[in-house]
This record gives C-alpha cells, sequence and structure tokens, in this order.
C-alpha cells in the first residue's frame, strides 16, 4: 500500500491498523508496516488492542495488559471501543495507570502469548472472513474491469 501510493506521489496522513499483543508473533503489522510508518512520520491509529475481545478468550492476558501494550507502541492515538460504563472505566484504569514499559517488560508480556498467538487463532480479522465486510457484501466491490473479465475462467 505505502509503495503504491509512493509511486502515485500520493502521502498518507494516518493509517489505521491493529495492533496487540498477539500481532507481534503473526503476520506481525507492528513488525512489518509500524516501523515504515514512523519513519515516514505517518500518524498510527492502532485499534484491535483486544481483537475485538477474542484475545482476551486466550487467557493469556488481561484488557489492561492488552491496553497497555499498545499504548506502549509508537501510535498517535489507541482506539478502544466502549460498549458500557465497565469498559469506559476499564479505558480510563488503563490511561491512569500506564507507564511506558521496558524492554524486560514487553518481552514478558509477549512470552505470555507466544504460544496462543502463533497461528492466529485468536485474531480473526486476519485469519477469517468474519470481519471482511466485502465477504458479505461482494457487491461493494463492483463489477471486474474488462481487462479482468477477459481472462477469468469461465
Amino acid at each position: 500500500m505505502l509503495e503504491v501510493a509512493k509511486q502515485r506521489a500520493f502521502k498518507f496522513d494516518t493509517v489505521q491498523m491493529p495492533l496487540n499483543v498477539m500481532d507481534a508473533h503473526y503476520r506481525s503489522f507492528e513488525k512489518l508496516v509500524l516501523p515504515e510508518l514512523v519513519k515516514q512520520n505517518i500518524g498510527v491509529l492502532g485499534m484491535k488492542s483486544m481483537g475485538n475481545g477474542v484475545i482476551l478468550k486466550s487467557n493469556t492476558v488481561t484488557a489492561i495488559e492488552c491496553l497497555h501494550y499498545a499504548l506502549n507502541l509508537p501510535t498517535s492515538v489507541v482506539i478502544t471501543g466502549v460498549d458500557s460504563m465497565e469498559i469506559l472505566e476499564q479505558a480510563f484504569e488503563a490511561a491512569r495507570t500506564f507507564h511506558p514499559m521496558s524492554k524486560a517488560q514487553v518481552k514478558s508480556l509477549l512470552a505470555k502469548t507466544a504460544k496462543a498467538a502463533s497461528r492466529g487463532e485468536f485474531e480473526l480479522f486476519k485469519t477469517t472472513s468474519i470481519f471482511d465486510g466485502t465477504a458479505y457484501h461482494p457487491k461493494w466491490l463492483g463489477e471486474e474491469p474488462e481487462r479482468v473479465q477477459q481472462v477469468m475462467p469461465t
């Protein structure tokens, strides 16, 4: 995406992407994309710090640990869903108690999630079509261009 944008003289101001304690182990946005965004001074909107709650079902980390990990990354903002007062209070608690993590703290947290994260099972947005709106609404993609239709198998 960034290479195509550069070829066309387009510059992103921000990019929104999932960043969480599981991501570092499987098809990692944190390792593959985040450093380039920082290098290009593109704002980073971190999302899916708990993978829509699925990461918590791994029983490896707490919600506060998930939020602290995401806040520790070089993001412009970490977006967290809030669907109740309890979850809002959780977000406030994470913000109140956050301190930049040491390399040892990050390593320890990632070690807790390494096995569970190794195949992307708790990041369904990477390994399934569950969060892919176009999978449910293929018409959003529109008609294939004529050049594609000419080479498509029938």
